[in-house]
């Protein structure tokens, strides 16, 4: 009997054809192998011209070899593809756009501020928003200043943290601010002290076409860095939301954000946030609004945009214990939780996407045939007479 075939949809990072998540997919192949699982890589640029053909890359988790072999287009897809400037990017959209007949595990998800502006038609999910605009000039800087303490500029779809500025006043009577951010290469840029009428003049060096101006919730540790929370929430082997585990991050020095990738580290939640809220019963009751927020989140976007199998949500959470979602991610990474030591946590968010795929195999693309009750009665009925038969 074939087995079930899972295709991880990613993109080459490079012209050299370079993954940037190797690792992760060695895993992933390898729980599915032992879920009964055929799961192989590819990216949009590896098919065949003129047949319905796919150039997959293989791993076998014995040897521990990459090989490469034509194969048929795989019975799911799980979409692992992030935002490129690059013709890469293209191919992505492309093949979507050709190959709607294919089954895919998850859908792309809107930028920054088209998720800002679905999550905020639900009035529950209202109070845990940061005010957020799109930029439309200096004007709508200079309006969310005054009325916050602390704004945020953000390209609508960088990753990382890429292109990030903060703004905050030095001494609102002076009329001077401080900005610090990081380039869009990633690299943590001078602080800047500018007075209020040399802001725009400054900022207009800045190339902020599709950025969104948004309020910033103050999480500066003692120490002056910044922290917020990952939460992975994914579907389970029933195909149920499930919260796969939530960490805190905490920024490198100097940094306006806590990306891992950024000079960030990894702490357990409960550590973290004993050191910003003190009284023990109001931080479970934090975390379990945090957990039913991100199942309630995840089943909302993906009755707005369709499929989806994992989401990770960006949490910051104020001295009040107030918590805001600075940012949804569809195509998480999960290596914060390897790097607090929780492996069993690592383990499930790896396998879940893998045990997910199963049950859709199962339930929507091979079902196995349901047994009518009545007939399993009449069998069960006469194997229980022949077995009274038989003693008598």
């Amino acid at each position: 009997m074939p087995k079930p075939v899972l295709g991880i949809m990613t993109l080459y990072l490079n012209n050299k054809k370079q993954l940037e998540e190797r690792d992760i997919y060695e895993r992933m192949i390898a729980e599915g192998k032992r879920l009964g699982l055929d799961t192989y890589v590819f990216t949009p640029a590896d098919v065949h011209k003129d047949r319905r053909l796919l150039l997959a890359q293989i791993y076998d988790p014995h040897s521990g070899r990459w090989t490469r072999k034509w194969r048929e287009f795989p019975d799911m897809i799980f979409d692992r593809c992030r935002v490129q400037r690059s013709e890469r990017y293209l191919q992505l959209k492309q093949f979507r756009l050709q190959y709607t007949d294919l089954v895919y595990l998850n859908r792309p998800l809107s930028n920054k501020w088209a998720i800002h502006q679905q999550l905020a038609r639900k009035a529950a999910f209202r109070p845990h928003l940061p005010s957020t605009e799109l930029f439309d000039g200096f004007h709508s800087i200079k309006r969310m200043l005054k009325q916050n303490s602390l704004v945020y500029l953000k390209p609508i779809n960088g990753t990382g943290g890429r292109g990030i500025l903060r703004i905050e006043p030095v001494n609102r009577q002076g009329g001077l601010y401080l900005i610090e951010g990081r380039n869009h290469k990633r690299h943590i840029i001078p602080q800047q002290r500018v007075r209020l009428d040399r802001l725009e003049p400054r900022l207009s060096r800045w190339n902020m076409d599709n950025y969104i101006v948004q309020e910033g919730i103050p999480v500066q540790l003692p120490n002056g860095r910044v922290h917020d929370y990952r939460m992975l929430v994914q579907k389970n082997s029933q195909g149920i939301w499930e919260v796969t585990g939530c960490a805190g991050r905490i920024g490198a020095h100097r940094s306006v954000t806590s990306n891992l990738h950024g000079g960030g580290r990894a702490v357990p939640m409960k550590q973290l946030l004993s050191q910003w809220i003190q009284d023990e019963d109001h931080r479970e009751k934090i975390i379990k609004q945090g957990e039913k927020l991100g199942l309630d989140i995840a089943a909302y976007l993906e009755e707005s945009y369709g499929a989806l199998c994992e989401l990770a949500l960006d949490l910051a959470i104020n001295k009040d214990g107030r918590i805001y979602v600075l940012e949804v991610n569809p195509k998480p990474a999960r290596e914060v939780f390897s790097r607090i030591g929780e492996k069993e946590t690592y383990r499930r968010s790896i396998a879940k996407p893998m045990e997910y795929a199963l049950w859709v195999y199962n339930t929507q693309i091979n079902p196995k045939p349901q047994t009518d009750q009545k007939t399993e009665d009449k069998t069960e009925n006469k194997t229980e007479n022949k077995a009274k038969e038989g003693s008598a």
